[in-house]
């Protein structure tokens, strides 16, 4: 049977749940070092602290082509609800650690769960959603990353009212009861569905195979802007509220929160505002989601600059607003440019090859930026993450020519 016309956003508003908890689960830890560290000796070095947050990165990046083959291949309604149950079981298992290394290993398996879920997720709107609506339905997908982001800010204040154990433990046990939510509640289309679905919506339905797309520039090109792109996002995920905390003179408590949910509310702005602008841009301009993309990226170039050398709360809390905006243009674009230039039943593959360059980015950032706090010089990698930005906005304008809406 059909899905009924409500389910596209239906799925969108499931997945948001699914995306928020995925978020919540690896942000909050960039939050509670100061809690952890008393129990965790190591912690108390910036640079072990950076490779701990990498070691997730560099797995999760790993895994992310294999996670995006796989849900080419593979029922991708079973591949999220797998995935939530055991990173959700991990987030509640580091609550009994009590070593560095345990701690270590279980990044490590959540960056391996955690992996299969975006290319499966992001594959899956994009096939209910035609390409009127599908910017949209993406970003409102993302904030929920944002909100995620946001929330996991808060992994500070709970461990500071109870115990960095009992934060690990409330948020894995709500993860692993959503998803048994979701066994009821997401639907996979059936052979029917996708079959009519290819032939209405592939630009390259026949023909094709993975070698096509390896030997596509224009996706290579979109891997390199993304990866670039990264570096600043990852390193605003995972090190903003230590620079919040060092710029304006806070504890990490307050913080953690006022950063994450800065970038989060205006990255939440942005997705929507440009989600719409994009679905409308492309039906009257062939380059309208492109030229959303750079336009959203051109505003997070001062704003780094802003973040990093501001001593204000006005300066540091409104340049990280502009920055999380535009990053959430950014942001609800990558995969509907991306579905311009890959055939359908290769988009989650293809999405995963980028995911994988944008991790390993983050990784590299993240642990650079750890030696970098230890040195004294958080604000100056900041403001030089700003000026490599305008290299992807030039490769955007003038490389990426898609053909198709």
């Amino acid at each position: 049977m059909k899905y009924s016309k409500r389910y596209p956003w239906v799925l969108v508003m499931l997945l948001w749940g699914v995306a928020l908890l995925n978020y919540m689960d690896r942000q909050m830890l960039s939050t509670m070092r100061p809690a952890m560290q008393q129990d965790i000796a190591e912690l108390n070095s910036a640079a072990s602290f950076g490779s701990l947050m990498a070691i997730f990165l560099w797995i999760y990046g790993l895994m992310s082509p294999v996670s995006g083959f796989v849900a080419d291949k593979l029922s991708k309604k079973w591949l999220i609800i797998v995935s939530l149950f055991v990173w959700s079981g991990v987030t509640y298992a580091m609550g009994y650690a009590t070593t560095y290394s345990q701690i270590l290993w279980l990044r490590a398996l959540m960056g391996i769960s955690e992996a299969l879920y975006i290319p499966a997720g992001l594959a899956l709107i994009s096939s209910y959603h035609p390409p009127k609506t599908r910017s949209l339905a993406i970003g409102i997908h993302m904030t929920g990353l944002y909100t995620g982001q946001a929330l996991g800010g808060f992994g500070a204040t709970i461990a500071a009212a109870f115990s960095w154990h009992a934060t690990f433990h409330i948020l894995g046990f709500a993860g692993m009861v959503y998803a048994i939510v979701l066994i009821l509640l997401l639907k996979d289309k059936n052979k029917e569905e996708r079959e009519e679905y290819v032939i209405a919506n592939d630009n390259a339905a026949s023909g094709e195979n993975i070698l096509t797309l390896l030997l596509n520039i224009s996706f290579w090109i979109l891997v390199f802007c993304f990866a670039i792109t990264s570096l600043p996002g990852w390193a605003a995920k995972n090190w903003l509220p230590t620079l919040f905390s060092e710029n304006l003179n806070l504890d990490m408590s307050h913080a953690g929160p006022a950063s994450t949910i800065t970038i989060a509310a205006s990255s939440f702005l942005g997705v929507i505002f440009g989600g719409i602008l994009s679905d409308r841009w492309v039906q009257k301009n062939i380059k309208g989601r492109i030229y959303t993309s750079a336009c959203g990226l051109a505003f997070t170039v001062p704003s780094l600059l802003l973040i990093a050398l501001g001593h204000s709360a006005f300066n540091v809390i409104g340049a990280a607003f502009c920055f999380g905006f535009g990053y959430g243009m950014f942001d609800a674009n990558n995969m509907p440019v991306l579905c311009q230039f890959v055939p359908v039943k290769y988009r989650a593959t293809a999405y995963g090859i980028m995911n994988m360059a944008g991790v390993f980015a983050g990784a590299f950032v993240t642990e650079l930026l750890g030696r970098s706090t230890d040195e004294g010089n958080l604000g100056s990698s900041f403001a030089v993450l700003a000026l490599i930005l305008i290299v992807v906005i030039t490769v955007q304008l003038f490389f990426l020519k898609p053909k198709v809406n």
